[in-house]
């Protein structure tokens, strides 16, 4: 979670008790499949676009997996919206 909210233009809230984040990416003015597709073929990082979940300027993300790749997504995606 701290991790995303420092990424700028990424407002995120805590998760309550679920493995996965659920990111607003609405600032890029991207929507949530193109971002995704752009993100894994980028920065090779996997998300779920929001708009199956009525949320299209949402992403989302599990973190259930090791510290040490989530800290690797969250450089890689903190380098990919610095580029947008």
């Amino acid at each position: 979670h701290d991790l995303l909210r420092a990424i700028p233009g990424i407002r995120v809230f805590k998760p309550q008790g679920a493995f996965y984040i659920f990111p607003d990416i609405s600032s890029f003015g991207i929507r949530s499949i193109p971002f995704c597709e752009r993100l894994l073929k980028e920065a090779k990082v996997a998300a779920i676009p929001g708009l199956p979940f009525g949320a299209d300027q949402h992403i989302r993300f599990s973190y259930a997996c090791s510290a040490a790749t989530i800290e690797k997504a969250c450089e890689r995606l903190r380098d990919f919206c610095a580029k947008l």
